[in-house]
């Protein structure tokens, strides 16, 4: 073989050396490079198993793999891509294009926690070397498709995360919208990527090109020349730019030692697939990324060395599905230039077209068109010996294409279009300068026909001036009128067991959930029950899955209550790749969302608000006692934990939520709750003091203990718990800010310690002491916070607010004014309506009236007179009795009792009744007598 090829790049290495030896004035490096890269090629070229060198997404690639497949038809393709991806290829004939191979894992084993979770993918377009080499591969009888590729597991194993530093955000980068973001933060599998590492080189070939950026660049100069060549151009060139690339432009020490371990996993896979097959070379393809083809590892080639041990994998389950993806998230992943992979998906077509070649497409392949008869067969052409392709292709003068006036004047015609669409005042002017400008940029950059960069850049130049009026501005406008960010879709038979339940659960609502948009679904729970499993499964989603992906429009899910009517904004569609990762976890939705509440439950930093709130949803939205009981009873031992008082509100808010929730559907409260209740009652008490004199514990949660303590007093007393604990606590508070002292004195009213006189006085205390009256504001806002735990205090409240107004003047008053109504605002918001209510029952309705109105708490009661017969007038309720005897007759004949009424003098009916009924007395006498 050596032999065959010998000399095939002499004449190529002689012109290089001598225009080396011209240029540097003398042999040195760059002999050496040039030299290297023809050795590289040559070597590349003379390897018995035929490497065909691709770029990602490259039209001009997957042209010539269209074509070298039905020339050559091997009966085994190696390709470049992650070898546990192979059984979800098979896949792809159900999904719409473009879409990505996804490898998931929730729980890692051997890999750094805060990794998780773990994501790879691979994206395909049509427009894709890697899918035309699939779909040959997968559709021809006989014809076996191998990935050789480290797996998925390998990429994060020769990761490197912790010494790699961000770079700088590219500006041509896509704009981040929600096509962009399909991709997630998941690592991608770069097949083919062909972009110079050395920045000083990327800059010079940018600048001497004039160009703006890599994505134009390759289009300018490498997928024009290649679009219409033959196979032995296309793959020497490529190969070519690969060596050049590697030799100019090394890059970081450790990716180049990834890419090396890559070659040498690669051939030693493909050794091992010839050994054990016992496959001919001569009929087997290797497809890979034009910079792998040129390697120099010692593994490289069918006769290299098998000196390469694959380390194990590690304990990491991984998942594999398929998930959509887009334009926008492929060159947000790859760092292209925003609009790049649509200009290459209609150049594909263009190519397809002109060059007509008929590409290979998956048998039911969903959104292409139907494949019309297949055609016999084609002979195998031989291979002959290569020849020198690559002096003749960099000899020649540039190609020049005509203009095609018709082309860019529809262009022009239809950016304009889109712009009045978009709000711009564009007219036919504009579209004249348009063509003229695109015309005449492609004149600055030597170019006779303006490419769709040229045109881009015009319609920016003469349509968006200095504003943009709506939300795209021209330069999208342009990409969305050159095809579009076109999204994939993965088909129903492709979706994980989860995916497919949760459609065929939602299927009574009649709508199409695999389309893209937003659909609104009506749920008439009242006539058609059995849509409340819809809306169940619609309530988990909501919890699992992103904010856009069903949102309500209408109803509520509550503790306790049972839905009548909802209304829902669904985009499943849109959202189909947080879907398909939710089948990663589980084979049914309610699985999935009972690991997440136990995930949230048991994370090292849930509190005991948190293991709480994943208590209500256990019992929200899957009725489940089971786990509301355990994580229940982990809540208890959480707050047992906590030292600070940060969750107090939360806890105070959900454990009355539970409460009534139990008490009104369970005939006996769970024995957690009961435990909850027991245990915080204690807990409150230890942490109350310390709260009180804590800066760090605001009024807010002071207050929220207070409301535990005196609201759940009842039942924690009933299962044990001591009063005593709660008043020595209280005792031994000593608050130095205002408005937790207003806060104590409440809890003291409350306790009995304090009375509502002495409460009165020391508030007219403070309003009487000028200096104390800027912080009286505070004190307002102790006793507003008091409320919740003492709602009694209500009438109180508003008789100190009126008080203050009533009393201080105009220059004192309005100083803290503001400050009082902030106070109201921010941490009170809740809390006024009560305000609102006794105010309104406690002031005149009428204006007319409050002339004459009294302050209940100003009027003092009349002493009351002794009564004749010496006896307080305690029982004028037999007086309303007497006045208004039908009622009581009423109720006397409907027990079946007779009698007459007694006269207001007639002595107390306590002394008749015991002259009836004796035996009483003659006990309690006796009882008496013995003691």
């Amino acid at each position: 073989m050596s032999s065959t090829h010998e000399g095939t790049f002499e004449g190529l290495r002689a012109q290089l050396q001598e225009a080396a030896a011209s240029f540097a004035d003398g042999p040195d490096a760059l002999e050496g490079i040039l030299l290297g890269i023809v050795d590289d090629v040559d070597h590349a070229v003379r390897e018995p198993l035929e490497i065909f060198p691709v770029c990602h997404h490259s039209p001009a690639s997957a042209i010539a793999m269209a074509r070298r497949l039905r020339e050559k038809q091997p009966k085994v393709v190696y390709l470049e891509l992650c070898e546990d991806m192979a059984p979800l290829l098979t896949e792809l004939r159900n999904c719409k294009l473009p879409v990505a191979v996804q490898s998931f894992a929730t729980e890692v084993d051997g890999f750094p926690a805060e990794w998780s979770p773990l994501s790879v993918v691979a994206p395909i377009t049509e427009a894709s070397a890697e899918y035309q080499a699939i779909a040959y591969a997968l559709d021809t009888p006989g014809v076996e498709l191998v990935l050789v590729d480290r797996s998925s597991d390998h990429v994060f194993q020769w990761d490197a995360r912790g010494t790699e530093t961000a770079e700088p955000a590219d500006p041509d980068a896509p704009p981040v919208e929600e096509e962009a973001a399909l991709h997630g933060d998941a690592v991608g599998v770069e097949i083919g990527d062909l972009r110079p590492r050395f920045a000083e080189l990327e800059e010079h070939l940018l600048r001497h090109g004039k160009v703006r950026h890599w994505s134009e660049w390759w289009h300018q100069y490498v997928e024009l020349p290649l679009g219409d060549s033959d196979h032995d151009t296309y793959r020497q060139v490529m190969l070519l730019i690969g060596s050049l690339f590697r030799r100019l432009a090394p890059g970081d020490p450790h990716r180049v030692r990834v890419d090396e371990d890559r070659e040498r996993h690669m051939w030693t896979r493909m050794r091992e697939h010839l050994a054990a097959t016992g496959a001919d070379p001569a009929d087997c393809l290797y497809v890979c990324g034009a910079f792998h083809a040129a390697s120099r590892v010692a593994e490289f080639g069918v006769h290299g060395t098998d000196t390469f041990e694959i380390s194990p994998p590690s304990a990491t389950t991984w998942q594999h599905g398929l998930i959509p993806s887009s334009h926008a998230a492929i060159e947000a992943q790859f760092g292209l230039a925003a609009g790049s992979v649509s200009i290459a998906a209609t150049m594909w077509a263009k190519n397809v077209r002109r060059t007509r070649v008929e590409p290979y497409r998956l048998a039911g392949q969903a959104g292409t068109k139907k494949s019309r008869a297949r055609k016999a067969a084609a002979d195998p052409v031989p291979d002959l010996p290569p020849s020198d392709k690559l002096t003749g292709f960099l000899r020649q003068p540039p190609a020049l294409d005509r203009l095609d006036e018709a082309e860019l004047l529809g262009w022009s015609v239809e950016i304009v279009r889109a712009a009045r669409r978009n709000g711009y005042l564009a007219s036919t002017a504009d579209a004249i300068a348009v063509f003229e400008t695109s015309i005449l940029l492609a004149g600055m950059r030597d170019r006779a026909r303006p490419t769709p960069y040229d045109f881009q850049d015009a319609a920016v130049t003469c349509i968006e001036k200095d504003t943009v009026p709506g939300r795209r501005d021209v330069r999208r406008l342009v990409e969305i009128m050159m095809g579009g960010d076109r999204v994939g879709q993965v088909g129903y038979d492709a979706l994980p067991p989860l995916a497919r339940d949760v459609h065929d659960r939602l299927a009574p609502l009649g709508l199409k959930l695999q389309q893209g948009g937003v659909q609104r679904a009506l749920l008439d729970i009242a006539s058609q029950p059995e849509l409340e499993r819809c809306s169940d499964v619609l309530w988990m989603l909501r919890h699992l899955m992103p904010q856009g992906a069903a949102r309500p429009i209408m109803g509520e899910r509550k503790l306790g209550e049972r839905p009548i009517q909802e209304s829902w904004d669904l985009a499943l569609g849109t959202y189909q790749r947080a879907l398909i990762e939710l089948g990663y976890e589980g084979v049914s939705i309610e699985q999935v969302l009972e690991q997440c509440l136990r995930r949230t439950a048991y994370d090292r930093r849930a509190t005991a608000a948190t293991v709480l709130e994943a208590v209500e949803d256990a019992t929200l939205y899957l009725r489940s006692r089971r786990l509301a009981e355990e994580l229940g009873t982990h809540a208890l031992e959480v707050l047992s934990a906590e030292r600070s008082v940060d969750g107090a509100p939360e806890v105070l808010r959900r454990v009355r939520r539970l409460l009534a929730y139990y008490r009104t559907s369970e005939p006996v409260l769970p024995p957690w709750i009961e435990s909850f209740v027991k245990a915080g009652y204690a807990h409150y008490c230890t942490l109350l003091p310390t709260a009180f004199t804590d800066d760090d514990a605001t009024v807010r949660q002071v207050a929220a203990m207070l409301g535990f303590l005196f609201s759940m007093e009842s039942l924690a007393l009933s299962l044990g718990c001591d009063r005593t604990q709660l008043e020595l606590a209280v005792v031994q508070s000593h608050p130095e800010e205002s408005s937790k002292t207003a806060l104590l004195w409440a809890a003291q009213v409350q306790l009995g310690r304090l009375s509502r006189e002495d409460l009165r006085a020391r508030c007219d205390e403070l309003l009487s002491n000028p200096l104390v009256v800027p912080a009286y504001p505070r004190y307002l806002s102790g006793f507003l916070y008091a409320l919740d735990p003492v709602p009694g205090l209500t009438d109180f409240v508003v008789e100190a607010v009126s008080n203050a107004f009533g009393r201080l003047p105009d220059p004192v008053l309005l100083p803290w004014l503001p400050t009082l109504i902030t106070t109201l605002r921010s941490g009170g918001a809740e809390l006024a309506p009560l305000l609102i209510r006794e105010a309104g029952r406690t002031f005149p309705g009428r204006l007319a009236a409050l002339d004459t109105w009294v302050p209940p708490w100003r009027a003092r009661p009349e002493p009351e007179a002794a009564h004749p017969t010496g006896h307080a007038a305690g029982g004028h309720g037999c007086t309303l009795l007497a006045a208004h005897p039908a009622t009581c007759d009423a109720v006397a004949s409907l027990l079946g009792c007779e009698g007459t009424w007694e006269t207001a003098d007639s002595g107390p009916a306590g002394v008749a009744l015991t002259g009836r009924h004796p035996d009483t007395a003659v006990a309690l006498e006796a009882l008496l007598a013995g003691a």
